[in-house]
């Protein structure tokens, strides 16, 4: 049985296996920490790897030349950022241009916070820290609380209190002023929580990408079927923001710090909060910090959006350009090699030389076809049938000119004598009503075709609106019927005259 000592123990080994911990308990913490903070700022949150050795080695040779030279690690600057990354400190990753960066880690963005505040001002047992802790609890019971009961009577008893301040407002047209060094607290209190910001931020970036690792590595590994596989972790990928705690917590903050509108309001707030003389009390750098809180949240936010951004695009790509069957076969062949390269070192001497395959094996097989098969077909396709109209050109003529286009010429001849029926006028022109006239039309020019055909002969002669709705019934050449509704219209026609458009 594990006695209470030897617990608490195992939990510190454990907790120095951090390598936030780790990195503060090297012999040169003061050394890394100094350089990681001067090198990467919140305005440069990612560095060129070239750019980064070039600082740190100059950092590195203006420390030797001020005496400190005892204290400094032996190595250059590459081998220092080398060990940094293997340790967990740095992260290296390739953006868009192929240009390879440093940023990071979330480890060691929480050891700096830890150092500049240990470094700093200690944070006081303020009423504005003590209010913030209240709060808290009390919005926990809140939401824990299902009594509905309970729930009413805190609202009703905080209308009261608010109905209760603005009626003293209104009565004595003040507001009570909180003295500088309560403002003061409050001020320290809010940069405490902000200085939490950059390493809860680099937390869930990076579960965001060890989760990429996982579900690439898991892919290459599943003997599923390809078919499942895609469908799984496609939708992974879809949903990558939920596949983490980090992830799904930080979903739920951004609900509340992702509005845009909520963004300008803190902006603005923060102006209200500058302008006011306690702020003279703060020292310069908690001055800035207060100035750029909206600005570290907007790169915070980015942070996790491009590490979902870049774990989306990952994992789609695993799955629509890998093969998990060839990529198991290709880790197995490598594998073999590696074997194969354990049993072959303990019995080879320095500089032996090793025969190369100069050639792929070739496979053995027993026999092969000798005779190409017959490419000719093994009989003539069927002859094509003729068309049964085929034999009665005159018929299927007559058909296709029953369904095709208006009759012009029989309905410009229709007109005219209808026209010659109906009499002219002193001017030798008769008005004609457009519905009518395509009623009285045989069967054979009264096709819906037709009545477009008499409204373009019509329009070229000239058309006027009579203000009402014409009524015409259509046939088609199977002898099926429609009723067609348009604008009733007239034409002026010649008394019996040809139409020569």
């Amino acid at each position: 049985m594990i006695t209470r000592a030897e617990g608490a123990y195992q939990g510190a080994v454990r907790a120095f296996q951090n390598p936030m911990l780790d990195l503060l308990h090297k012999r040169h913490a003061p050394l890394v920490v100094s350089l990681l903070s001067l090198v990467f700022t919140p305005e440069r949150p990612q560095v060129p790897v070239a750019d980064a050795h070039t600082e740190v080695a100059d950092a590195l040779d203006q420390l030797r030349a001020a005496g400190y030279g005892d204290d400094l690690p032996v190595g250059t600057a590459r081998d220092l950022c080398r060990q940094w990354a293997d340790a967990g400190w740095l992260v290296r990753q390739v953006l868009d241009d192929d240009v390879e960066t440093y940023r990071l880690s979330a480890h060691a963005v929480g050891a700096l916070e830890v150092a500049g505040r240990a470094g700093g001002g200690r944070a006081r047992v303020s009423q504005s820290r003590v209010r913030t802790l209240l709060d808290a609890v009390e919005h926990l019971a809140q939401e824990a609380d299902p009594d509905v009961l309970v729930r009413l009577s805190r609202l009703e008893a905080e209308i009261a209190r608010l109905r209760a301040e603005a009626e003293r407002i209104e009565r004595t047209g003040e507001v009570e002023r909180a003295d500088d060094e309560q403002l003061l607290e409050e001020a320290e209190n809010v940069l405490h929580l902000v200085r939490e910001l950059p390493a809860d931020f680099a937390r869930v970036a990076e579960s965001i990408k060890a989760m990429q690792r996982d579900v690439v590595t898991a892919l290459r590994q599943d003997e599923r079927p390809t078919g499942a596989v895609l469908r799984e972790y496609l939708e992974r990928g879809e949903h990558v923001m939920e596949s983490t705690v980090e992830g799904r917590a930080f979903s739920g903050a951004l609900r509340l710090i992702g509005d845009p509108q909520r963004l300008d309001t803190l902006s603005a707030q923060l102006d209200v909060v500058l302008r006011h003389p306690f702020t003279r009390m703060l020292p310069a750098p908690q001055r800035a910090e207060l100035r750029d809180l909206g600005r570290r949240i907007e790169r915070g936010l980015e942070q996790v959006f491009a590490a979902q951004r870049e774990a989306s695009a990952v994992i789609t790509a695993q799955v629509r350009h890998h093969d998990p069957l060839r990529d198991r076969q290709v880790d197995e062949l490598l594998r073999d090699v590696m074997t194969g390269l354990q049993h072959w070192l303990p019995g080879s001497r320095r500089g032996q030389a090793v025969e190369p395959l100069r050639r792929l094996p070739v496979a053995e097989v027993e026999h092969l076809r000798q005779s190409a098969g017959d490419l000719r077909p093994p009989e003539p396709p069927a002859p094509l049938h003729a068309w049964e109209d085929d034999e009665d050109d005159d018929a299927s003529a007559t058909l296709a000119r029953a369904w095709g286009g208006p009759h012009y010429a029989e309905l410009r001849a229709h007109l005219a004598a209808w026209a010659a029926r109906a009499g002219g006028g002193a001017d030798g022109g008769v008005e004609l009503d457009l519905a009518a006239a395509f009623g009285a039309a045989p069967a054979d020019l009264r096709r819906p075709v037709d009545l477009l055909g008499l409204l373009e002969i019509a329009d070229a002669h000239g058309m006027t609106d009579t203000g009402a709705v014409a009524y015409v019934e259509a046939v088609r050449p199977d002898g099926s019927r429609r009723r067609f509704a348009f604008e009733g219209v007239t034409t002026r026609m010649e008394d019996g005259s040809d139409d020569r458009h």
